[in-house]
């Protein structure tokens, strides 16, 4: 007789470090861009990916998704046991935690994976294999819909500042920064919290580093909206920013404290 093993899942334990209303700026977009394809789906399920020590985002994700597709199922899945057996007491309706890491071990493929503050602890040059990884675990797209969505990035310890990619199954398709005007100084304080895979390309010569200095220009050329607040002087310089930078969303994202930019545009050169 051969003994059957379980595989033993892909990735590495992060810190755990988690707060509660942490990843707000980053569920609520999902919600907004992302709702209308949760609510075409079968069986909607989003995979809280590296939830942490404690099970606080994947209870919020659940809560926050269902305000825009009333169907949908949230798993956590973490890579460290001893984190899904202090999360079981949490299961719910709609709401379960498995163990497992980038291979996602679940028997269908999801329609959301969101994995916030997951990659930060490793190298630029494996960020590409893991995108690559999650992507093909994503609902493919159909004649219908674009397909699933992995949404990766980086926020501050209590989610002030925070920017992410998004990625359908057919690779990176946007870059999203978000922030609490009210603790703004320039919109280049953000680039501490590029994802992994930008956070190191903010330098000369590189797209990203050209963008957010063009953002502190405008920002700064949009000084006397400040008069009015924070949020028409972000309005006004996102604006600004339009004629040169491909933003793909509207006055309603802004007014959020939020700007959106193809993957394209930001990407690096090598």
């Amino acid at each position: 007789m051969t003994s059957r093993t379980t595989p033993r899942p892909v990735g590495t334990v992060t810190r755990g470090t988690t707060n509660p209303n942490r990843l707000r700026r980053m569920d609520r977009w999902i919600a907004a861009t992302h709702g209308a394809e949760l609510r075409r789906a079968v069986d909607p399920v989003a995979v809280d990916l590296g939830y942490g020590a404690a099970p606080w985002t994947a209870v919020e994700l659940l809560t926050r998704l269902r305000t825009a597709a009333p169907r949908t199922r949230v798993v956590g899945v973490e890579i460290e046991p001893a984190r899904v057996t202090a999360a079981k007491p949490y299961e719910r309706d709609g709401l379960a935690f498995r163990h497992g890491g980038f291979e996602i071990p679940l028997p269908q493929r999801p329609q959301l994976v969101r994995a916030a503050n997951v990659l930060r602890q490793y190298d630029e040059a494996e960020v590409a294999a893991v995108w690559q990884r999650l992507c093909a675990r994503l609902a493919p797209a159909t004649a219908h819909s674009r397909g699933g969505l992995l949404v990766e990035g980086t926020c501050d310890e209590i989610g002030r500042r925070h920017v992410w990619v998004a990625l359908g199954p057919e690779g990176p398709r946007t870059v999203t920064f978000a922030t609490r005007l009210g603790s703004l100084d320039r919109p280049s304080d953000l680039a501490e919290r590029l994802p992994k895979a930008l956070i190191h390309r903010n330098v000369p010569g590189e797209p990203v580093h050209a963008f957010l200095r063009d953002f502190d220009r405008a920002w700064s050329a949009a000084a006397p909206y400040a008069a009015y607040g924070a949020r028409q002087r972000w309005i006004r310089a996102v604006r600004d920013l339009t004629s040169d930078w491909p933003v793909t969303d509207r006055a309603g994202r802004w007014r959020q404290g939020e700007v959106t930019v193809t993957w394209e545009a930001l990407a690096p050169r090598s």
